[in-house]
């Protein structure tokens, strides 16, 4: 029960945040390993990406790949925030005289969070895929027509990304451009990637020619999605939590009665 309460408390997050995952996806691909000033920006900020977004492609846009990103969130942070749950409540995050072990919960957190981001990267290529398309006068980075799944399409892609998921969810931003870039990649028929070899070769490749610039781009997005969900995600969870535990010790101690 609480893998589905924090499941169902991150995708009603998800409705209000996803536009900004747009936008944050579509700002990480500008100027894929193109010197900066070197291309046309699109995309100035946030809230000129927004605009930007809206007039090309209509508002409707704003929440393109909404289905597969409520199917992520369902699992990245059902997982997450259920698996943390579990290990809480067996006691694991304290010591053996009650109290709250902070290198405990922190470590018990990053185990939930690997697993989270592991087990729902496929879900993640997916969304990445549909958020980047657009018209041909606001594109950047590939345009998959939605041939998502055709053979050697993915793989390579999804391998590899599901490396930078992992440090994603301990080391955010630079990460995270790296992560869409290697998910949103095209590759050959023989389902190797054209641009990058790896993640590692994705990192060096992006300062190389972007310089670290390259790596914080999208931050803006980012964070204004980040606060937000995170906020809604754990509001939802917790309020889920409270009225699911009233219900059940009320049951409970109507249940002798009822004998």
């Amino acid at each position: 029960m609480e893998f589905l309460m924090a499941g169902v408390a991150a995708c009603g997050a998800c409705v209000f945040t996803n536009p900004l995952e747009v936008v944050k996806t579509r700002m990480q691909l500008q100027g894929e390993l193109r010197p900066r000033g070197s291309y046309p920006r699109h995309y100035r900020n946030v809230f000129h990406a927004t605009y930007t977004i809206c007039r090309a492609d209509g508002w409707p846009a704003l929440q393109r790949g909404l289905l597969p990103a409520l199917l992520y969130q369902f699992c990245m942070n059902g997982i997450r925030l259920g698996t943390y749950s579990v290990i809480e409540d067996a006691g694991y995050t304290s010591t053996q005289d009650g109290r709250i072990s902070g290198t405990r919960c922190t470590l018990s957190g990053a185990l939930a969070g690997v697993a989270g981001a592991f087990l729902s990267s496929p879900i993640y290529l997916v969304k990445t895929h549909l958020q980047t398309q657009s018209t041909s006068t606001i594109a950047v980075g590939h345009q998959y027509k939605h041939e998502v799944f055709q053979p050697g399409s993915w793989l390579v892609s999804l391998t590899a990304g599901m490396v930078s998921s992992i440090f994603v969810v301990l080391a955010m931003t630079p990460f995270d451009v790296v992560s869409t870039r290697l998910y949103n990649q095209p590759v050959d028929r023989k389902g190797k990637g054209v641009i990058y070899r790896g993640y590692l070769d994705c990192f060096a490749r992006t300062v190389r020619k972007e310089g670290l610039y390259g790596l914080y781009k999208g931050t803006g997005a980012s964070y204004f999605r980040l606060g937000p969900h995170t906020i809604l995600s754990l509001f939802l969870w917790e309020e889920m939590r409270k009225y699911y535990w009233k219900e059940k010790r009320a049951t409970q101690r109507q249940a002798p009665g009822q004998l």
